[in-house]
């Protein structure tokens, strides 16, 4: 006897929390028991286009990474940009979104069809289409995504678990630093299994998932590529300023993995120091064009140089923005988080809270 279709929805009680890896780990892994999925994505994150064909970017990435036909995702019913939500409260929109949502997936053949939530709990209520609105009409199962931060991490996830009651399918807390991760396991996982939540998996750090990759600095920069723009797939972990005497700068370099180096256009010395460190990209401000003799060690060693009209300070504060709050759209990382799903994920544990029966 066939099964019906599953509807699952990854949460988060703030945005960048890691739900679109999750859907990409947890999808795979059922599909790898022979589970056919789907994906929706009901309140969109990228700017709209007037285009009608247009799809967001981010529900194209998780359909080509998971390997989805056209029929297989629904791209999404409403935004929250400010002109979209002061329409809704003037009521000069007043669609029943929740029907829309329905309607939206009823055409959609699959075993489970995941649903990617706003950045919190709430988000999208205005339009009937927060978590427990979604949760409600579809009579939907929740896995929460949650960032660790410290141990008070429980605080939210018991807030969770009395705002969504029995539909809280199980947690997922991430980002847990390594010498915090048998406290997670021998503390926080029992504490929150007696409280009713249950703790699917608990993910260490990972400097791959936090990092940011050159042509995503390059976006938010605004910057003009001097060199290696073949390059702009490499990852930068870190930042650092250069802005010392290229004595401390060769010491202070060398601390550094896979960095970004932020430094004047004219600082020749610093620029050469940083290039023979591990340097992802060098960030040159002040708009101004680097040494001839600087490109050509960058071409050599393949470091992609990036010139910015800002000043140092404004571009340090874009770049660690960015850092750990940037859309999985790196296909290293989709690989990174599959492995970490895989390895640490209780799927049978889960299978069976959803009641997916499996050959």
């Amino acid at each position: 006897m066939a099964q019906s279709t599953k509807h699952l929805i990854i949460a988060s009680i703030e945005p960048y929390t890691g739900k679109s890896g999750t859907i990409l780990g947890l999808a795979r892994e059922f599909q790898n028991r022979g589970l056919s999925i789907a994906y929706s994505k009901p309140i969109g994150t990228c700017l709209k286009n007037q285009n009608p064909n247009y799809k967001e970017a981010d529900v194209e990435f998780v359909a080509e990474n998971l390997g989805l036909k056209e029929a297989q995702i629904a791209q999404p019913l409403a935004d929250l940009q400010a002109s979209t939500v002061e329409k809704r409260l003037k009521k000069e929109d007043e669609k029943d979104y929740g029907t829309l949502l329905q309607k939206s997936l009823e055409s959609i053949e699959a075993d489970v069809i995941f649903l990617e939530g706003a950045g919190t709990l709430w988000e999208g209520g205005l339009f009937g289409l927060s978590i427990l609105d979604m949760a409600t009409t579809l009579n939907a199962s929740v896995l929460l995504v949650a960032r660790y931060g410290s141990p008070l991490v429980v605080d939210g996830l018991e807030s969770v678990k009395l705002a969504l009651g029995e539909r809280l399918a199980g947690v997922i807390v991430n980002n847990i630093p390594t010498n915090e991760l048998d406290k997670a396991q021998t503390v926080i996982k029992p504490y929150l299994e007696s409280r009713g939540v249950p703790v699917l998996a608990l993910l260490p750090t990972s400097r791959l998932l936090q990092s940011v990759s050159v042509r995503e600095i390059a976006r938010q920069l605004n910057a003009e590529v001097l060199c290696r723009g073949d390059r702009l797939d490499l990852m930068v972990e870190s930042l650092t300023i250069g802005a010392m005497n290229v004595n401390s700068a060769l010491g202070y370099f060398r601390q550094g993995q896979n960095k970004a180096v932020v430094t004047g256009g004219d600082r020749t010395d610093l620029q050469l120091a940083a290039l023979e460190t591990s340097t992802s990209c060098l960030i040159l401000t002040g708009h101004m064009n680097p040494q001839p003799l600087i490109i050509s060690r960058a071409e050599d060693l393949e470091v992609p140089i990036l010139s910015v009209a800002l000043d140092t300070l404004s571009t340090v504060e874009i770049v660690d923005e960015a850092f750990g709050k940037v859309r999985l759209q790196e296909k290293i990382k989709v690989g990174c988080i599959q492995e970490l799903i895989a390895k640490n994920f209780e799927l049978d544990r889960f299978m069976a809270e959803l009641g997916i029966i499996t050959g």
